[in-house]
């Protein structure tokens, strides 16, 4: 009994072990490496060891390798989700599957998202199955400026979803940052600078003063951020918000700044691009929705990287935690703009660009993630067409050089009543 007990957890071990990467070549497809290039027909990408080993015209397929056919197909580095929630909603009513905020925790900048995140939620298994490969995870705030530290993660198959931890602190500024800090948008700047304030005073051998308003935990975190050693995504939308935030540096000149949703972006387009700071924008914002976007138009994004705005697509305030998988759609949108009289948009290689390398590189991840250059992760997307156009389906995912199932529970419940028949219906979930 002792001896099929441990059979069994051995089996057990070996089934929740990920699979393992091979030598791939994906031959004959349109190949895109995600950098703003234009699409190679014909090409060849190779995956060896979990790494792009080359992708481009007249690559050697290695000797033992898997090789896929895609020609006529399009394959491209994997979707960057480039501001997301994914990963930390199930329900958002319901309180036990929503960790995106901590309404009621003494700690803020101190919270570090990467715990919570769950591999298997629902909305991981639908974006992968969309070719999105990669996250940024941001937390929420709620009691605080501060919302605490983010994370990239991959969309795996697996139980370690987790790239890069503590990769940046996520603060709200403008008018949510207001009322989280008591009614305005100077005493949410006072907040902020004050904040780092203390965590300088934190890393200086008198140590802090007794009249701090920061727990020493969310001080301490708030050092990495001051060192430049982590990020500061700042959600500002309104145009005089935005330049208060690149006046930060005049104070704190290591801070490496982002830019999160920036509707007003095109009005200050100028003074980002002379301070170099990359912006996560929303595609869509083309309403004015809030008094701080009341300058909104679907032409931010590309007025922005033609000032030389390093501009990637995310999707603050817009269902977040669930439609990351429409990156895609609106990338294509933004192509759509171009042929649209007085509308500025993107070319379709600046476009997918938006959705893949440039997220990583505003992260600063763009030597990992984000491209088929030779060396990046083997995330990897063939699509049945233009995987722009919205009528484009997707044929494989690889993440890691790992082949991924394109099964969730969109497609289990398409596959359960496509074909009705009288009698009992299938399980709704195997039973085990």
């Amino acid at each position: 009994m002792k001896r099929l007990s441990l059979l069994l957890a051995g089996i057990a071990a070996i089934a929740a072990t990920p699979a393992a990467a091979q030598t791939v070549a994906i031959t004959g497809g349109r190949v895109v490496i995600g950098d703003g290039s234009e699409p190679i027909d014909g090409g060849t990408v190779v995956i060896r060891d979990g790494r792009v080993l080359a992708a481009g015209a007249n690559v050697a397929v290695p000797a033992g390798a898997q090789v896929v056919d895609a020609r006529g197909k399009w394959v491209t580095p994997g979707v960057v989700a480039g501001f997301s929630r994914i990963g930390l909603v199930e329900v958002d009513a319901v309180d036990a599957t929503n960790d995106v905020q901590a309404a009621n925790s003494p700690f803020n900048a101190a919270i570090d998202v990467a715990p919570a995140v769950n591999p298997e939620a629902t909305a991981v298994q639908v974006s992968r199955a969309a070719g999105v490969t990669r996250a940024v995870v941001s937390p929420g705030t709620a009691r605080s400026i501060f919302g605490g530290q983010g994370a990239v993660i991959d969309l795996a198959g697996d139980m370690q979803p987790i790239t890069r931890a503590r990769l940046f602190q996520y603060v709200e500024l403008g008018e949510e940052g207001a009322g989280d800090a008591g009614g305005s948008r100077a005493s949410a700047h006072v907040l902020l600078r004050n904040a780092l304030r203390e965590a300088r005073e934190l890393s200086r051998p008198a140590g802090r003063p007794d009249d701090v308003l920061l727990t020493r935990a969310d001080a301490t975190a708030l050092v990495e951020v001051l060192a430049g050693r982590q990020l500061l995504l700042v959600h500002v939308e309104r145009a005089s918000d935005i330049l208060q935030v690149l006046a930060l540096r005049g104070e704190f000149p290591t801070l490496r700044l982002v830019l999160v949703g920036a509707t007003e972006g095109w009005r200050v387009a100028r003074e980002i691009a002379a301070a170099r700071v990359p912006v996560i924008a929303n595609a869509l914002n083309d309403l004015p929705a809030s008094f701080e976007q009341l300058s909104a138009t679907q032409s931010n994004v590309g007025r922005m990287r033609a000032a030389g705005i390093n501009v990637a697509i995310g999707m603050i305030n817009d269902d977040e935690a669930r439609q990351v998988r429409l990156s895609t759609q609106y990338a294509g949108n933004l192509v759509a703009l171009t042929r649209i009289p007085g509308a500025t948009g993107l070319s379709w290689s600046q476009a997918f660009e938006a959705i893949s390398s440039a997220p990583a590189e505003a992260l600063g991840l763009g030597g990992e993630i984000g491209s088929l250059r030779p060396g990046r992760r083997g995330d990897v997307v063939i699509w049945d067409g233009d995987p722009l156009e919205l009528s484009t389906g997707v044929d494989a995912v690889w993440i890691d050089g790992v082949r991924q199932s394109l099964e969730n529970r969109q497609t289990r419940l398409r596959d359960r009543y496509r074909r009705p028949q009288e009698g009992a219906l299938p399980h709704s979930y195997s039973p085990r």
